[in-house]
């Protein structure tokens, strides 16, 4: 595994869960990373963080569903950084509801926050990724997208979820083609149920929706397929992030890497 110093790495929804977790892992790695969430003292508190633990780290308020706050965060983290070699598009939410009580304005946020933003910052991201390193050939980079195992198998409740996800494939498979004459790559991180603050929410909300305990939907729905029974960690996540950043060629690229104990398997 090659090292993360001297690399950049913006990181979005990033004040919490995944995202945290992963840029705490990147700084201890060496990178500089930039925390990007639409909560900008939540963004700031964990760059305070990782500052004082030996890290180097900036908050940057971004809504990923914005064109010109995403191109402006963006921006601010080259201003800061000199460069960017890495985007994580993390930032996402849940809402759950059967297809026919499934509010269009709901619908249309899901899509705008993982497949807008999903875009939005790919886009932000490749104006300097493409950039030349000063030797003829563009800089390059990494663009990992936070996706789930819905990417591949659907749920009931989740048809916003579900779609926006398997969206993210598409995406980044592309980005796979598009951007390896710049020497840019592309993965989706497929993580199973972890209990992040997303996921702590929808067990009350899937109990009620479908008349059964909590303990039953942890039992039940969220990890009844895993071989185990057990939850994936943020730590899983974080570390298959790290994997992707620093693996050191093109052999791996426009790949989804599922993370669930099993719970689908490729």
């Amino acid at each position: 595994m090659t090292s993360l110093n001297g690399k950049v790495a913006l990181i979005t929804g990033a004040a919490s869960g995944l995202g945290k977790a992963i840029a705490e892992l990147y700084a201890k790695n060496g990178a500089s990373v930039a925390i990007a969430d639409i909560n900008q003292q939540a963004a700031d508190a964990v760059a305070a963080e990782i500052n004082a633990a030996g890290g180097k780290a900036i908050g940057i308020a971004m809504d990923v569903t914005s064109e010109d706050a995403v191109n402006a965060g963006t921006d601010k983290v080259v201003a800061a950084f000199g460069h960017l070699d890495v985007l994580i598009s993390n930032a996402g939410v849940q809402i759950i509801n059967p297809i026919e009580q499934f509010a269009f304005a709901d619908w249309k946020k899901m899509l705008a926050i993982h497949l807008d933003g999903g875009f939005l910052t790919t886009k932000a991201a490749l104006k300097h990724m493409y950039k030349s390193d000063g030797t003829g050939k563009s800089r390059g980079g990494i663009v990992i997208y936070m996706g789930s195992v819905h990417s591949h198998e659907a749920s009931k409740l989740k048809s916003a979820y579900v779609t926006a996800k398997h969206g993210l494939l598409g995406l980044a498979r592309t980005l796979a083609k598009e951007g390896a004459p710049n020497n840019v790559r592309s993965h989706v991180i497929c993580p199973g149920f972890v209990r992040t603050p997303l996921v702590e929410k929808q067990i009350p909300e899937q109990a009620k929706e479908l008349g059964i305990t909590e303990d039953e939907v942890i039992r039940n729905v969220m990890l009844k397929d895993t071989v185990d029974g057990v939850f994936t960690t943020v730590e899983d996540i974080a570390q298959t992030a790290l994997y992707l950043a620093t693996f050191p060629s093109a052999a791996l690229t426009g790949q989804s890497i599922v993370v669930s104990h099993g719970w689908f398997m490729q």
